[in-house]
């Protein structure tokens, strides 16, 4: 497995996604090819349990969105030992997205940039595949993360959101307003005070699922606020934070300069100091934490500052397909080192 993954990054990085998303689709088919490996990878633990959302996760490590936007591959993501995996971000029709290339690696860095721009086939497809995997009955919560078309205007994009919810409803077991991407033109608008009041009155009364926003790293202390005062109104069960980046500092990768959101260790840092801030202005959210997460430490720290949940992505891409199971004993060290029994003790108050 490691081996396999060292020779993907001798490809180009959307090439190497392509048939890495392929393979494991093919795998999560497998019936038993899937399911008895999963013994051997998933750590399962009942100290890991966590209780969010009006869910159950067997662990607080989950994937986080643009991984697999079509929800292809869900089985592998429940037998690599992940907590939970969200898909999309999907749209209700779709789109192409961005030209390539789009998605750049910046190993120096430990970093990522993307500018994919929503490409995906849509709710529509996405919700067939949804609807296949909840027969199979894995023990995999969802999260489906919902955006606009690239050609609605923003005065309509409550109605792109909301005719994506009602495609997908049945089929997550949370959702994600994502209003916080960089790659489509225009988007981040809506995290603005009056648009964004105007979006969650609107989609908060469509469905009894808890909904979450996304919400970007590059936001004020003043702007934060603002979110955390219209997702307590409007009765939102939880923020994710955050998404990509359109910083670029301290950067050594000559790749620094391509257009795109960065995401992975530059985010370190700074996804910590939103997350404390959210926090603490957050009482009776879920917070989500993603954004630079690489180690055991990375993992315990969010958990300590506030987040429930912690999702991962550019920490996986290149960690490879033993990233979860070595973040997940590492974490278990971690809890009897601190004397924590149980994480779900840990987190009540």
């Amino acid at each position: 497995m490691e081996r396999m993954h060292r020779a993907l990054f001798l490809l180009e990085p959307e090439t190497a996604h392509e048939l890495t998303l392929e393979a494991l689709r093919l795998w999560s088919g497998c019936g038993p090819l899937l399911e008895v490996p999963a013994r051997l990878l998933r750590v399962e633990d009942p100290r890991l349990r966590v209780e969010a959302l009006g869910l159950s996760f067997p662990n607080p490590l989950g994937l986080a969105a643009g991984m697999d936007k079509d929800a292809r591959a869900l089985g592998a993501w429940w037998a690599l030992g992940f907590g939970f995996a969200e898909v999309g971000t999907l749209t209700p029709r779709p789109q192409g997205g961005n030209p390539r290339p789009r998605l750049f690696r910046l190993p120096e860095d430990g970093a990522l940039i993307n500018r994919m721009g929503f490409n995906n086939e849509g709710a529509l497809r996405a919700a067939e595949r949804l609807k296949a995997f909840r027969a199979r009955g894995l023990p995999l919560p969802v999260g489906v993360n919902l955006g606009k078309n690239r050609d609605t205007p923003l005065e309509r994009a409550a109605e792109d959101y909301l005719e994506a919810l009602r495609i997908l409803e049945a089929h997550g077991d949370y959702f994600v307003l994502n209003v916080s991407s960089p790659n489509t033109p225009g988007l981040r608008t809506l995290q603005e005070g009056p648009f964004l009041d105007e979006l969650l009155s609107r989609l908060r009364p469509a469905t009894e699922k808890p909904l979450l926003l996304k919400v970007a790293p590059d936001l004020s202390p003043e702007a934060l606020d603002t979110v955390l005062e219209l997702a307590l109104k409007h009765r939102l069960q939880g923020l994710v934070a955050v998404n990509t980046t359109l910083g670029r500092e301290g950067l050594k990768s000559p790749l620094a300069r391509e257009a795109g959101g960065l995401s992975g260790r530059p985010l370190k840092g700074r996804a910590l100091e939103v997350l404390r801030h959210l926090a603490q202005g957050g009482k009776g959210l879920t917070l989500v934490s993603v954004g630079g997460v690489e180690t055991p430490e990375d993992l315990w720290a969010r958990l300590r500052a506030g987040a429930r949940l912690v999702q991962v992505y550019t920490g996986f891409v290149y960690g490879g397909p033993l990233f979860p199971r070595r973040m997940l004993k590492g974490l278990l060290r971690i809890l009897e080192a601190e004397g924590v029994a149980r994480l779900q003790d840990f987190f009540t108050p």
